[in-house]
């Protein structure tokens, strides 16, 4: 038993511990707004220095004359090192300084090239919100987020505290994604003095060139704020020979305003951008270079059991951090707004190689997993952008921890059943294709998946239950649906693939999902005979078709037979048809029958067709069972007083063609239980020796038996009628898409027409009258 919590810490968390936690965060917030200050007045000191040498000798007089402030010669270096601590002063002698440093000022303008650090300031304030030396940040201050100072004071300070905000409120330790990014130049700055003396000596002469030439740049992006081909060019120039984080700095903020244009949100950016080539130059940078220079200074090192690991703790990772999420924040809201499939996969892809980086951020992670599903379910992908959504999830599922894999786990599962609640024949592949790939997630870990699983079909049992126990009109509705058919169908993808003896041996033990067979069979069972009427013949081959798919990969014995004869004996086909007119029902598109189809001989045939496949496909996977006589024996019997009554001429159905379908599988079932009979009267142990009874036929290849063969030959027939079905289905929709495209354009040439009367009307003097 688990030791109980003291009554005192009851006590405490019940009545105390929400004012504590209110109380830590306005001190957090108090500390934040204290480090601002500082960086405020950090930067009035080197201004006050740079002013002073600028006028020359009249202000240095001047200053002499006037006590000077005590940080105005110290370089930003000295005062950080100094510490943070105020120099007492007057109240009267601090006025006096603080108005004298104001006059010097004034109001700065953003074309003075000197002001390198002040550049990437405010680069980030067109992002965060800042404080700017002009500003008071009273009000604002409350604005920029818990910092990451603050929260590492609390780290040494509190740790019990900490670790307790980390456990039960993760969002109070989240800072600002558009926290400034000033920060990327020094660390460029701080390379470039590591290069050896050598490169430098050599390079000396190039030094001023160089100098001038990002003066210049700075001019102009401070004077344009317009994204250019050359600036586009220069920073993939840099970002590729030299990896340079300012260049990349720069490609972040730019590629933040390209994702948000066009958008009336209030915010402004330091760039924009009016050309749709350059936009495009852009994004391709953006998006292929920034993984590059991210592995370059902080590269990802992969074990051979597929796990990640960066050094997070490192000086780099921690400056890279408020440019890693401001860039991912871009890519997530550029997933949500794209609708040209190239772009999108493009930017699928550079999504992976950032991955690593952000097992960190929780919260950042899950945005862009759920916008990721969301293209992964959406019927409009095309499969190749599906596919490419999918491998950033998988790639997600198997670096990241059990916790991380259980939500991206729950979040695909929800991305399947939203993207299935419509289903056709137009959206079948596509539903395939996300069950095929999303049951591959389930194998990474089983641990993580069995628990998922069963939380899963558990939800699936209480909803068949509730609709058995409410006698309501409408209750079955919660399962005889296309999301609960297609739930149960996944399962079945899931169990089956990684339940076969196949997929057992290579991890060399029994799978852990194979404990979720039992009752995913049980609550199928279950749906399939909620409603035993005829207009809901084709869910129940859905589910039917599911069942055998788990009873054919792990061999699990599923009795089915008395589902498919509780449909002969049903009075749909017991009965003689309707004539009718109406097209074939396609059962793999639809879960129930319309009025319109019941009694009639459309149906009627193919529900036979139906029944008769799956009796065939039910026996084949015992077909060399050295029980198969036994097993079949009570199902003939049951199909031949079938036959008997329907071929009655005054009561039977009138119907030759379901008839002799049904005969036929009975005439295959009596060949393969002789052909048994036949094997196992030479065999020389007893029935109750197990391991000569599962060595039977061990190995024989199950095509070759009579049942089988025939088998083979029937799916050979069904595939080539799908295949001209989807040949013919491809063709009518080639033929809608051309008739559309013409519609459009007879509707664009009339449009033109009527813009060129109205044209000629008004030149005519038949204008509107006011």
């Amino acid at each position: 038993m688990a030791k109980s919590t003291k009554k005192s810490t009851r006590k405490f968390e019940k009545n105390h511990l929400r004012d504590t936690l209110e109380k830590r965060k306005a001190g957090a917030k108090i500390k934040q707004r204290q480090q601002v200050k500082a960086k405020k007045q950090a930067r009035n000191a080197k201004d006050a220095e740079f002013l002073g040498a600028k006028d020359g000798a009249e202000e240095s007089q001047k200053t002499k004359t006037v006590k000077e402030d005590p940080f105005g010669k110290m370089s930003v270096d000295e005062f950080f090192q100094g510490g943070f601590e105020i120099p007492e002063m007057s109240a009267k002698k601090s006025k006096t300084s603080k108005k004298a440093v104001h006059e010097k000022l004034g109001k700065r303008k953003r074309t003075e090239p000197e002001e390198d650090e002040d550049d990437s300031s405010e680069a980030s304030f067109e992002e965060a919100p800042v404080l700017s030396d002009s500003e008071d940040g009273s009000g604002e201050e409350d604005e920029t987020g818990m910092s990451k100072g603050a929260m590492d004071a609390l780290a040494e300070n509190d740790p019990e505290f900490y670790k307790y905000l980390k456990e039960n409120d993760p969002e109070a330790l989240d800072f600002d994604e558009d926290a400034d990014l000033a920060e990327v130049d020094g660390l460029s700055d701080s390379e470039t003095e590591a290069l050896p003396k050598k490169k430098k000596q050599k390079k000396a002469k190039k030094v001023p060139i160089e100098e001038e030439e990002e003066e210049a740049e700075e001019n102009e992006t401070d004077d344009l704020a317009e994204v250019t081909k050359a600036m586009v060019t220069k920073w993939t120039k840099a970002m590729k020979e030299q990896h340079s984080l300012r260049a990349m700095r720069q490609v972040v903020l730019a590629f933040r305003s390209a994702a948000h244009v066009n958008e009336d949100e209030g915010k402004e950016y330091k760039y924009t951008i009016s050309s749709p080539h350059v936009y495009h130059e852009l994004l391709i940078t953006a998006l292929k270079n920034i993984p590059e220079v991210l592995n370059y200074h902080l590269p990802v090192k992969e074990s051979a059991g597929g796990k990640v690991r960066v050094s997070t703790d490192s000086k780099k990772f921690k400056t890279l951090t408020a440019l890693l999420k401001s860039h991912s924040s871009s890519v997530h809201h550029l997933l949500t707004t794209l609708s040209d499939e190239s772009t999108l996969k493009l930017t699928l892809s550079s999504i992976t190689p950032l991955l690593p980086y952000l097992l960190s951020f929780k919260k950042v992670l899950k945005n862009i997993v759920k916008s990721v599903v969301d293209i992964w379910s959406d019927s409009s992908s095309t499969e190749a952008t599906r596919i490419t959504a999918f491998l950033v999830l998988r790639r997600l599922t198997v670096i990241g921890d059990p916790g991380l894999r259980e939500a991206v786990l729950k979040t695909v599962y929800q991305g399947l059943v939203k993207g299935s609640r419509n289903t056709t024949i137009h959206t079948t592949q596509g539903i395939n294709l996300m069950m095929n790939s999303a049951a591959e997630l389930w194998g990474i870990d089983q641990a993580v998946g069995y628990t998922t699983g069963f939380t899963f079909i558990r939800q699936l049992a209480i909803h068949l239950r509730s609709s058995i126990t409410n006698n309501q009109k409408e209750s079955y509705k919660t399962v005889y649906n296309w999301q609960y058919v297609h739930s149960l169908n996944f399962w079945s993808c899931v169990l089956s693939e990684h339940c076969s003896p196949v997929k057992e041996a290579e991890i060399g033990k029994e799978s852990q999902l194979r404990d979720l067979i039992y009752p995913t069979v049980q609550v199928t069972l279950g749906a399939m005979r909620l409603i035993p009427t005829a207009t809901y013949f084709p869910l129940r081959f859905h589910m039917m078709r599911s069942l055998l798919r788990i009873s054919r990969a792990t061999g699990t014995y599923i009795p089915l037979a008395s589902a498919l004869l509780e449909v002969l004996n049903s009075a749909e086909m017991k009965k003689p048809p309707k004539p009718s007119t109406l097209k074939s029902l396609d059962f793999a598109s639809n879960y129930k029958a319309q009025k319109s189809y019941l009694r009639t001989r459309v149906y009627q045939d193919g529900v036979g067709e139906q029944v008769a496949e799956l009796l065939s496909e039910f026996f084949v996977l015992w077909s060399t069972s050295i029980a198969f006589p036994e097993l079949a024996l009570p199902v003939i019997v049951m199909l031949k007083r079938w036959l008997k009554e329907v071929n009655n001429k005054g009561s039977g159905n009138k119907n030759s063609k379901i008839n002799s379908g049904i005969l036929l599988v009975i005439q295959k079932l009596e060949a393969n239980g002789k052909w048994i009979e036949e094997r196992r009267s030479k065999v020389d142990f007893a029935p109750n020796d197990r391991a000569g009874v599962e060595g039977f036929l061990k190995g024989f290849e199950w095509e070759k038996t009579p049942l089988g063969a025939f088998v083979v030959g029937q799916r050979k027939q069904r595939e080539e009628k799908a295949r001209l079905m989807e040949e013919g289905r491809r063709e009518e929709d080639r033929k809608r898409k051309l008739d559309r495209e013409k519609e459009k354009a007879v509707e664009g040439s009339d449009e033109d027409m009527e813009d060129v009367d109205e044209d000629d009307d008004s030149e005519a003097g038949f204008e509107d009258e006011e």
